[in-house]
């Protein structure tokens, strides 16, 4: 049991680790947020907390399904043992908690995708181009930057400014879709291990719905966020 409980404080650890990284994520966004053109080593520290959140997060993940599937071998013979009902335990709290930081992770993405996109309407309009909140969805999905600037004739500092901050608003929202499509596998992967974890199955399940809604909870009822919705679906399938 010995090694078991330091593997369980290894898990716990990393999960506080994601937690902290989560939090400075939560700053870099504010910062980008707050500033026309953002400078760009925020963005690469942001890219950075990225790239270590999803490193530890595969980590955690892998390390849950290998307890999972130790707990497994000894199911039959060791079910009703002490030892067992602990470590079975001890796995569903660190399950239920990693998915808990996860999502906070993908409610700050989402958050800050529509918060991103609400300055891509402002600068929009500055430019004299009025969009809807769904045109702009339809922007985005066509990925494709030009759509934003045609038909806009850059003849002031003012024009410019905003063209230049709606480009690099329009790859900040690229950049974050990709990582949330990247999500979804993790979600995935922790419903298969908790499956026979009762409620908690509906509970992750109902987060990888969420989390495949690019546009977030504000934009649920729209067409736009079931067209979003359908397409995670395919992704997953």
């Amino acid at each position: 049991m010995d090694s078991f409980f330091k593997k369980v404080e290894e898990v716990r650890s990393t999960i506080d680790k994601i937690s902290n990284e989560v939090e400075e994520v939560k700053k870099k966004h504010s910062i980008i947020l707050s500033a026309p053109n953002p400078e760009e080593k925020t963005k690469e520290e942001l890219e950075q907390l990225t790239i270590e959140i999803k490193k530890n997060a595969n980590a955690v993940r892998a390390r849950l399904k290998s307890m999972e599937q130790n707990l497994d071998q000894d199911d039959n013979a060791n079910r009703s043992s002490v030892n067992y009902r602990i470590q079975k335990t001890q796995h569903t709290v660190l399950s239920r908690k990693f998915v808990d930081v996860m999502m906070q992770y993908n409610d700050t993405q989402v958050s800050f995708r529509e918060r991103s996109k609400g300055r891509i309407q402002r600068q929009l309009e500055i430019t004299g181009k009025v969009t809807t909140s769904e045109e702009l969805e339809d922007m985005l999905e066509s990925g494709n930057p030009a759509i934003f600037t045609s038909d806009i004739i850059s003849d002031s500092q003012i024009t410019r400014q905003a063209l230049n901050e709606i480009e690099s608003r329009h790859q900040d929202i690229m950049k974050l879709e990709c990582s949330i499509r990247e999500l979804h596998e993790i979600f995935m992967d922790m419903a298969m291990i908790v499956e026979t974890q009762g409620e908690m199955i509906n509970n992750i399940e109902k987060n990888v719905t969420n989390a495949a809604e690019y546009v977030g909870r504000a934009k649920e009822e729209t067409k736009k966020a079931v067209k979003y919705q359908s397409k995670a679906r395919r992704v997953r399938t």
